[in-house]
Formats: C-alpha cells, structure tokens, sequence
C-alpha cells in the first residue's frame, strides 16, 4: 500500500471514529438515566451503590433520592441539591450515594410562556396538549414565579428500614406564597409503572437554591415551560440481597398514586 493510500485509509478511519462518537454523544444527551426501581424504593430498598460523582456524568437535570431515604434529590443546570426533612436545600457531595434516580441532559424541544394562575391538575392537562406523543419520554422543567406550592420531605431512616408508605406518615411538609424557583420533572408513560412514577413527578427548588422539595401541589403565577421529549432510557438496577430478595413484582399503583400526592 502507498503512502496516498495510506493517508486516504486513515482519514477515513478517523472520519468514521469522529462521526460515531458525536453519535454517541447525542444518543447519550438523549436518554434517561434511571439507577433502580420506584417499586424497589416503595418496599423499602435505600440503599444504592451509585455515586453522584457517577451520576452527574449521566445527566445534568434530575430527580431522586439518597442512602437511608435522606430527604429529595434535584438537579438542575449539573448542580445537585439535596432537601433534608427540614427542607432546606444543601449541594451533594459527590462521595454520597443514590438507590434512586432519574437524570438526563436537557435540551428544550418544546417552550411555551404561561402567566395564569393554573393550578396542577391544569398543568398536567396544558401539557399533554403540548405533547406529541404520550408513549414517550419527557424531561419536564418550569421556571419563574408561583401563587403556591406545597412541597414536602422525609427524614433519614434506620435500618430495618420501613416501607415508604410508613416513612410518609412522618413527612415534613412546606408552603411557598409568592416564591420564585424552578420546577424539576418528568412526564412518563402510564407502561412504565413498577419501574418509574407514570405520568407526572416533580420536585422543587427556589430561585435562591436555598429551600424546596417533592411537589404536592402548585398554582402557576408567571413562568416559562420547557420540555425535552427522547425516546431512549437506560436502567441500572442495584447488585445487592436487599434489591435481589425484594418483592418489586406486584402491582403498587394504588399506594404510590397515594404517595405521590
């Protein structure tokens, strides 16, 4: 082979490396990170093995957990918050731990402006009308002011760990008049329970990234709506006895609709 040719199968080479990584890279920005279960979690399986070190390098937008159920996790713009039971929020340190997850890249496909006092039942309605599909997956982000939100946490938890539905009796719950911040969510098909929260699950977080947590109930005031739509979501489940002798087949839509609100 001659050197022409030799140039000629090298840049070739490198053009088909460079294209497939940048394919990479999209696909990547473009899928949903899950670490575990929402069934696991309701039946009490805390403790994960993933890092937020590891998970800020799946996504930069998000909603959870930690170890021992201590408080709501939020990811907003690759900063991660964490609302303890007294519903202050705190940045994670990227040596603590995850049982679960939810995190992708945003990209806003979809926007729209809102400045009406809807409530949440509204909003869920506006936007399954802004969607294209309601078989696929949604990156749901809405920032400026709100009327009203009710947002809550829970405290952290002792081994033997309780179900989640005993750990919300002790709730902390919190209202918001007239506050700024940004709504953290995601909107999933109704095929995705056992794994994830169907249809919608938000978390909350001010403006001064100083208070928030897991969304109740909200009235809009002034804020902009933004939606990353993807069809793609990878999940890892945890390599532990607790998840491995958990009983996460059953149906538990019923209590977790119950949690949830």
């Amino acid at each position: 082979m001659n050197d022409k040719a030799k140039t000629l199968l090298f840049t070739i080479f490198v053009s088909v490396f460079f294209l497939s990584a940048c394919s990479s890279i999209k696909e990547n920005r473009e899928t949903l990170y899950q670490t575990s279960t929402i069934n696991a979690l309701l039946e009490g399986v805390y403790d994960g093995e993933m890092t937020f070190e590891e998970l800020k390098g799946k996504g930069d937008f998000g909603i959870g957990t930690f170890n021992a159920l201590d408080g709501e996790m939020i990811a907003l713009n690759g900063l991660f918050y964490q609302i303890k039971s007294n519903g202050l929020a705190y940045e994670v340190k990227v040596s603590e731990k995850t049982p679960f997850a939810l995190v992708t890249f945003f990209d806003s496909d979809i926007s729209l402006k809102v400045n009406a006092p809807l409530e949440i039942d509204e909003i869920e309605k506006l936007l399954d009308s802004l969607l294209p599909s309601k078989n696929l997956l949604y990156a749901v982000k809405i920032e400026g002011a709100f009327t009203y939100i009710k947002t809550r946490s829970v405290p952290k938890q002792e081994k033997p760990y309780p179900r989640l539905a005993e750990v919300v009796k002790h709730q902390s719950l919190f209202e918001f008049h007239d506050s700024t911040g940004t709504i953290v969510g995601f909107r999933l098909p109704d095929f995705i329970k056992g794994i994830n929260v169907p249809r919608y699950h938000f978390h909350f977080i001010t403006e001064e990234r100083d208070r928030g947590g897991h969304v109740l109930t909200m009235t809009l005031k002034d804020v902009n709506i933004e939606i990353d739509k993807t069809n793609s979501m990878h999940i890892r489940l945890p390599d532990n006895e607790e998840f491995g002798s958990a009983g996460i087949s059953k149906d538990n839509s019923y209590e977790l609709e119950k949690i949830e609100k």
